[in-house]
């Protein structure tokens, strides 16, 4: 995977090079951004539920299943004391069609998600300073 490169554009924005892409992000007004981009814990949710995405898409695809109509929501409940997510909730709204067999296997497609997995067995974090 590649390296990720920070790049800081002005004002709170932060922008996060990945090979050809650049993730943009920035801050809300009350926290002294202009609201340019999401912020970056809206990134991270995000990564969350598309990738709970991707692999219900590619469940239905390899399966020759219909995906017109699929639908995902994504909601979070944090813990008022300490602001940290508590809970992720993922709806799926499936496409017309889908036999019942395919309901629980769904669930563990989502399951399988890279960034939910690493978010339950986390990795260890190291900052090194230079210069």
């Amino acid at each position: 995977m590649n390296d990720i490169e920070l790049s800081f554009p002005g004002g709170m924005r932060v922008d996060a090079c990945i090979g050809q892409w650049t993730i943009r992000t920035d801050q809300a007004k009350e926290s002294g951004g202009d609201e340019s981009a999401p912020e970056p814990y809206q990134t991270f949710l995000a990564s969350l539920a598309t990738c709970s995405g991707i692999y219900v898409l590619r469940y239905l695809q390899v399966r020759d299943l219909p995906t017109e109509g699929l639908r995902m929501t994504q909601r979070h409940s944090f813990n008022e004391k300490t602001h940290r997510l508590e809970e992720v909730e993922v709806d799926i709204h499936l496409p017309a069609g889908i036999p019942e067999k395919h309901r629980r296997p769904i669930e563990r497609a989502v399951k399988l998600c890279a960034v939910k997995r690493a978010m339950e067995d986390p990795p260890r974090f190291r900052v090194q300073l230079h210069g």
